[in-house]
């Protein structure tokens, strides 16, 4: 009798030792947006999805953004969640090559998704099976100024040709052509991805940033003259190293200059600072190489089931529910940003409608350069592109620089 009591208060204690997605019918989320808007997005999901399941009970772990980012491999490892936020493309590979990732190819059958969120799906596809789901993303482009361009009867450019004839009227006329603030050096990464997207296409881009072809191959070093295109005539800000994204926004209030290669979070603090929807305008960025496909960089994020997770069936509900378009249209209607299921509905705003359309008609997309590259080759590759902006002459020197750099990375990865 004493024993048989001892081996059920051990059960009991032992019991209470382990975590909450132990048991069948609740789901352990671990999600990196602390700050307002995603925190307040989520609690909404959150609601209506207990809302839908009643017999699953959430517990919902919010980890500040940067802090997450250190964390998440540890807790993969030791103390996996149910369901994790995280990023397609490069920055899963290294928890799906490691096997800390669940194949969740079946949830992408099951729900159509191949169809809804085909733009997404090249970004969620590793060794032929999906690894996650996507949830939101936003679209890069061309935002400028429309009534500069009525008043110097500039068309919207459609081509490399017509961008560089437009730039060349914008410098006549004593406007910058290019808005741009380098002193974050990730700006510069977006620059370099969209010449390198539109110079070769999506495949060699995303080969060049897995480490696959050289900094000094000759394709690349295209993308490096058509950067010249615009960097030799002037068409930058002078002193772009001086300041940050934010700061360049003022010669564009100002009407200073008349574009800027950005992302559409760009768009809330130029309304603010006074441009008006009838001054400010959206486009795709042109065409440079006939008949390549045109790629965008569209940031996503995503929700992944871990390998070790102990309520698998659950958390596939979950992200059912998160790729469907009703949960899509709320999320980022939120979030202000763009819902991948080509389903949702996207608000009112113009820049929003704009972006939906061109990404939901787009076939591949990138993630942005520090997102596809490795880290170290992201840092040293964005610090060379700074550099080559200030001292183009010096690009010899620094595509040689970036060849060693991502032949010490590819050393690492192959150990």
């Amino acid at each position: 009798m004493f024993t048989s009591l001892r081996k059920l208060s051990l059960a009991a204690l032992m019991a209470g030792l382990f975590s909450a997605s132990a048991w069948a019918g609740d789901l352990v989320v671990n999600y990196d947006g602390s700050d307002p808007a995603p925190k307040k997005a989520f609690e909404a999901v959150i609601a209506k999805f207990q809302e839908a399941n009643p017999d699953i009970k959430v517990k919902w772990n919010t980890f500040d953004h940067e802090g997450y980012k250190t964390s998440i491999r540890n807790f993969l490892t030791a103390d996996p969640p149910d369901v994790a936020a995280w990023y397609a493309a490069n920055r899963m590979a290294p928890f799906v090559k490691a096997g800390l990732f669940e194949d969740v190819s079946d949830v992408w059958e099951k729900e159509g998704l191949n169809d809804s969120m085909a733009s997404a799906a090249g970004a969620m596809t590793i060794d032929g099976k999906k690894w996650g789901v996507p949830y939101t993303y936003y679209q890069w482009g061309v935002y400028y100024r429309k009534d500069i361009f009525e008043k110097l009867g500039i068309a919207v450019p459609k081509t490399w040709d017509e961008l560089l004839a437009a730039s060349a009227k914008l410098k006549e006329n004593d406007i910058t052509p290019f808005a741009v603030g380098t002193k974050q050096t990730w700006t510069t990464g977006g620059w370099f991805d969209y010449l390198n997207l539109r110079t070769n296409g999506y495949e060699v881009h995303r080969d060049l940033t897995s480490g696959k072809i050289k900094y000094t191959d000759p394709r690349i070093q295209k993308t490096f003259d058509n950067w010249d295109a615009l960097l030799k005539p002037g068409y930058f800000l002078k002193d772009h190293a001086s300041f940050t994204w934010q700061d360049a926004l003022a010669p564009m209030v100002q009407g200073k200059a008349a574009m800027y290669l950005m992302g559409n979070f760009a768009v809330a603090p130029l309304r603010e600072a006074g441009l008006t929807d009838a001054q400010l305008g959206f486009f795709q960025f042109p065409e440079i190489t006939a008949g390549v496909e045109k790629a965008e960089d569209a940031p996503i994020d995503t929700f992944h089931i871990p390998a070790k997770a102990k309520n698998k069936d659950d958390a596939r509900k979950f992200l059912a529910f998160l790729a469907s378009p009703d949960t899509q249209t709320m999320v980022n209607k939120e979030l202000g940003q763009l819902p991948i299921n080509k389903n949702a509905q996207v608000g009112d705003d113009v820049f929003l409608k704009a972006g939906f359309e061109m990404l939901s008609n787009t076939k591949q997309l990138a993630q942005f350069y520090d997102r596809d590259a490795d880290a170290e080759m992201a840092k040293a590759g964005m610090d060379g592109f700074q550099e080559f902006m200030i001292k183009p002459e010096r690009r010899k020197e620094i595509l040689e620089r970036l060849d060693k750099v991502q032949e010490k990375v590819n050393a690492k990865a192959s150990n």
